[in-house]
């Protein structure tokens, strides 16, 4: 296993962040997407990293772990959703995100846990089917919406918040790599765009931090 390189944030009063491509355990690498952070010039009472230019939530729709088709945008109107890109099958950054996620809405009030949708997205729809990623899902929060389906229509919805995902890769001894961003993008149910960005060094703590906020309808600044 190699290490990770995680982007570096530097203590400017803005900056362009390039979204770092993780491959669960393999180095980064830049893609072409980016996107510009406030770091410290504006008060945020969030510990993610809040965004100058906020996402708009992309235009996708692949079926749930149910097998039924889930529309994005149309079912988390309004609501405040966490979306993250990842396989099932990766060895560190997916499972360790997902489970600091669901021990932090764990904390949170059960009218609080009603407010925040949790979507992962797969990157090795292949292998994830929705037995498989439900199953996997639900050993961090049984409320976890899974998505997968058409590698191409979740590559470009990645794409559209410049996040690159890769072709999974079979490797030698017969384990399959799924390079991906490896960011959660936080939406407020206000316009329903990406204010806030965690990368894949967030802990528990600042999750159990800006919950609470996000399940509110914090503004980022």
């Amino acid at each position: 296993m190699t290490s990770r390189r995680r982007p570096a944030v530097a203590a400017a009063l803005a900056l362009t962040a390039a979204l770092a491509l993780s491959a669960c355990s393999s180095a980064n690498a830049n893609n072409s997407g980016s996107a510009v952070v406030q770091q410290q010039a504006v008060k945020s009472p969030y510990e993610g990293t809040p965004l100058t230019n906020p996402f708009t939530k992309p235009d996708l729709v692949l079926p749930d772990t149910s097998g039924q088709p889930f529309d994005l945008r149309q079912r988390t109107d309004g609501v405040t959703t966490l979306l993250f890109f990842g396989y099932t099958d990766c060895p560190d950054v997916c499972p360790t995100t997902m489970g600091d996620i669901g021990v932090a809405m764990q904390k949170l009030p059960p009218d609080e846990q009603k407010k925040i949708d949790v979507v992962f997205v797969s990157t090795d729809p292949a292998r994830d089917t929705p037995t498989v990623l439900r199953t996997w899902l639900d050993s961090f929060d049984k409320n976890f919406i899974g998505l997968t389906g058409n590698l191409d229509e979740v590559k470009a919805a990645a794409k559209s918040l410049g996040i690159l995902v890769e072709d999974p890769v079979v490797n030698k001894d017969g384990t399959v790599t799924s390079s991906h961003g490896a960011q959660v993008l936080a939406f407020l149910p206000s316009d329903n765009k990406a204010h806030v960005l965690y990368l894949s060094n967030s802990t528990i703590d600042v999750f159990s931090h800006d919950l609470p906020l996000l399940a509110k309808g914090v503004p980022a600044t």
